[in-house]
């Protein structure tokens, strides 16, 4: 099997996604200790016509972390 930025990319994200989900099953364990950081409020540009809003929020947690970590090696072993 020929290995590509791709598959490293969506095994990180799938490591991301599944370490959210458990550390949001387990609150009140050391899963869900994490820091959120980003834009608290959304920024609004009104241009009369059109109106766009920005926002990102980011919130890492242990989980997450170790999705990441066992994306990466699942990726190294394929």
């Amino acid at each position: 099997m020929r290995k590509n930025g791709w598959t490293c990319f969506l095994l990180i994200l799938a490591g991301i996604v599944i370490g959210g989900l458990i550390g949001n099953l387990m609150p009140s364990t050391w899963l869900n200790y994490g820091q959120s950081f980003g834009l608290s409020s959304p920024l609004v540009l009104d241009l009369g016509i059109l109106s766009i809003t920005f926002g990102l929020t980011i919130h890492i947690t242990i989980a997450s972390i170790i999705g990441i970590a066992v994306g990466i090696l699942i990726y190294r072993f394929i």
